[in-house]
C-alpha cells in the first residue's frame, strides 16, 4: 500500500475546517456554512487527532518500559497533569468527532465513513481502557457533565461488538474519497484486516482473564485469513517533512531540536549490542563516538542513561545519543563501534566511517538527506500480528508455529526498518541480514525451554515495539516480560494504570469526593485483563 506522504498546511485546514463538525448550526442554509458536517474532511480530522494525542500516552509508556531514559513515568511517577493533554484531547475532540462521523454518516448512509469511525472508536477506547482501566463510556458523549467511569471489562465487551457492526457496514456501500483516510486512502480491505487484527489484540489481551473467549476468538480470526500480513497493511500514521508549519514525527522535534527530548535507555542499547541485533544503527545516533556515560570522554558514543536515574542533566546537548531514523526519521549511525569483533555477524562496521558518524550535523538540519522527520506511528503492524500469533501459538494451543511466527515477526520490524530509512535516505539492511538474523532468533527459541521460549518472543517484542511504547506496557503488565533494569533512584511502586487527568477528578461530581483515594488506586490496581 502507498502510504500518503502528508503536508502539514493540508492537515490544518482540515483541523480548521473539521473539529467542530457536531457543533454546526445554521439556520440561513448558507452554503459556505453548512448544517451537515462534511464527512471527508472531518473524518481525516479525527485520524490526525488520534495520532497526536497518542503521542502524549506514548512517552509515558515509552519511558516506563525503558524504551527512554527520561520522563518522570522512567522512575514511576506520575501526577493528575501527566496526562491531562491526551484525557482532554481524547475527550474533547477526537471522541465528539468519531461520535459525529458515526451519527452523521448513518444518516447519509455513507457507511464506509461509518465503519472507519466505530474502528478508530473501537481502538481508541481499547487503548484508553488499558491505559486508565475503567473511564467515561457510556456517557462520554452526553449532556451529563458528570459522566461515570464504566468497567474497562464491559467497554472491551461492548468494543467487540462495535467491531463486528463496523464490518457489516462495511458490506453495505463502502465508498471512501482516498484522500479523506489518511491510514489506507480508502482501502476496504485494508480496514478488513485492521478490524480482525484489532480483535485479535484484544483477544490476546484477555488470554489471562478469559481464556476460553480468547482462544475460541483467535482461532476463528487465524482461519478466516483476513488479519494484517504484508507490512503494506499496517495501521500506522506516517508523519511528513514539514517544517513550517510542522508536519514532522513528534520525537524528531523534540530530540534533534535544542531540548534534545531526552536520554535513549542504556537496557535497550546493550541489548541490541550484546544481541548483534542491526537495529542499533537505526534506533540510536551517536552524536559523538568518544563520549561515554556521564558525558565523559571514555565511551564509544552510546551516551543515554540507566532507567531512573534523576540526575540533572550537564551541558551535554551535543554529545548525548539521539533517536536515529527509525521511528523518527532520524539519523541513521554509519559510525565505526569500535567494541565490535568478528563475532558479530549482523551488527556490524562494514561500510562504516573509521572515526565517528558521517552523518554529524547542525540544527536545522539538511532536508537532503536522511534527518526529514518523516517517521511512523506504529499502531498495529504485520509484525505485532505475527507476535500476537506466536504467543498464542505457545499458551492458547492454537497449532500454529511460533517458531516459524516469531521469525517472521522479527523479519517483517527488520524490513519496516528497512523501508522507513530508504525512504529517508538512510542505509537498508542488506536481504541476507534479515533473513540471518530472524533465522538466528528462530534457532533460539528452538533450543529453550518453555519459559526462555516466552521471555526470547517478549524480548523481541518488546525491541520491535520501539515507537509504540503503550503496546509494551500492555504486555509487560500482561506477561511480566521482558525483564526491565532495576531503577537507579525509583520515585513509587511500578505504576499499574496511569493517572486520570486532574481536571477530570476535580469537576466530574460523581468523582471529586473519592479523587485522592481513586488517583492513588491508579498506581496499584491492575487493570482487569492483568491478571
Amino acid at each position: 500500500m502507498m502510504r500518503k506522504n502528508i503536508k502539514i498546511s493540508a492537515l490544518l485546514v482540515l483541523l480548521f475546517l473539521a473539529s467542530s463538525c457536531s457543533d454546526f448550526v445554521d439556520i440561513n442554509d448558507d452554503p459556505n456554512n453548512p448544517t451537515q458536517p462534511t464527512l471527508s474532511l472531518l473524518l481525516p480530522s479525527t485520524q490526525i487527532s488520534l495520532a497526536s494525542y497518542f503521542n502524549s500516552v506514548n512517552g509515558g509508556g515509552s519511558a516506563v518500559m525503558q524504551h527512554f531514559a527520561s520522563g518522570t513515568l522512567n522512575r514511576w511517577n506520575q501526577t493528575g497533569t501527566s496526562f491531562s493533554t491526551a484525557w482532554s484531547g481524547f475527550y474533547t475532540a477526537t471522541i465528539p468527532d468519531l461520535e459525529t462521523v458515526i451519527r452523521e454518516g448513518t444518516a447519509q448512509q455513507a457507511w464506509g465513513y461509518v465503519a472507519i469511525a466505530k474502528l478508530q472508536k473501537a481502538y481508541l477506547y481499547s487503548i484508553m481502557v488499558d491505559l486508565w482501566g475503567d473511564v467515561p463510556y457510556s456517557q462520554a458523549v452526553s449532556e451529563n457533565a458528570n459522566p461515570v467511569l464504566d468497567k474497562g471489562v464491559d467497554i472491551y465487551t461492548n468494543l467487540f461488538a462495535l467491531i463486528d457492526e463496523a464490518l457489516v457496514d462495511m458490506d453495505k456501500n463502502f465508498t471512501i474519497a482516498a484522500g479523506a483516510d489518511i491510514f489506507y486512502q480508502g482501502s476496504k480491505v485494508s480496514w478488513q484486516r485492521m478490524a480482525n487484527s484489532l480483535k485479535l489484540k484484544l483477544f490476546n489481551q484477555i488470554r489471562l482473564s478469559d481464556r476460553q473467549k480468547a482462544e475460541a476468538g483467535i482461532k476463528a480470526l487465524i482461519s478466516s485469513g483476513v488479519l494484517i500480513v504484508d507490512n503494506a497493511q499496517d495501521f500506522a500514521f506516517q508523519y511528513g517533512t514539514n517544517v513550517t508549519p510542522n508536519a514532522r514525527h513528534p520525537w524528531y522535534v523534540s530530540w534533534y531540536g535544542a531540548g534534545r527530548g531526552g536520554y535513549v535507555s542504556m537496557p535497550l542499547v546493550n541489548n541490541l549490542k550484546d544481541s548483534d541485533d542491526p537495529r542499533l544503527r537505526y534506533y540510536v545516533f551517536r552524536q559523538n563516538s568518544n563520549v561515554g556515560l556521564a558525558n565523559s570522554m571514555n565511551g564509544e558514543g552510546y551516551y543515554g542513561r540507566e532507567p531512573g536515574d534523576g540526575a540533572a542533566s550537564p551541558a551535554d546537548a551535543n554529545t548525548r545519543a539521539l533517536i536515529g531514523i527509525y521511528p523518527a526519521g532520524g539519523l541513521y549511525d554509519n559510525g565505526t563501534i569500535r567494541t565490535l569483533t568478528a563475532a558479530n555477524v549482523y551488527l556490524n562496521n562494514t561500510g562504516a566511517v573509521s572515526t565517528s558518524t558521517s552523518n554529524s550535523f547542525k540544527i536545522p538540519l539538511s532536508t537532503s538527506g536522511d534527518g526529514t522527520g518523516a517517521g511512523i506511528l506504529p499502531l498495529i503492524t504485520n509484525a505485532m500480528v505475527k507476535f500476537i500469533r506466536a504467543e498464542a501459538a505457545l499458551n492458547l494451543g492454537t497449532g500454529e508455529d511460533a517458531a516459524q511466527l516469531l521469525a517472521d515477526a522479527v523479519a517483517a520490524h527488520l524490513n519496516s526498518v528497512s523501508t522507513l530509512a530508504g525512504k529517508n535516505k538512510g542505509t537498508t539492511l542488506p536481504a541476507a541480514t534479515i533473513t540471518g538474523f530472524a533465522n538466528k532468533i528462530k534457532t533460539q527459541f528452538a533450543a529453550a525451554n518453555d519459559a526462555g521460549k516466552m521471555e526470547l518472543l517478549m524480548t523481541q517484542k518488546w525491541i520491535a515495539l520501539f515507537g509504540n511504547g503503550v503496546e509494551s506496557y500492555n504486555d509487560f503488565r500482561r506477561t511480566g516480560l521482558p525483564k526491565l533494569g532495576d531503577l537507579v533512584s525509583p520515585l513509587d511502586v511500578f505504576p499499574m494504570r496511569f493517572y486520570y487527568s486532574e481536571t477530570e477528578l476535580t469537576s466530574n461530581e460523581t468523582l471529586i469526593n473519592d479523587r485522592e483515594a481513586i488517583q492513588r488506586a491508579q498506581q496499584t490496581t491492575p487493570v482487569f485483563w492483568d491478571k
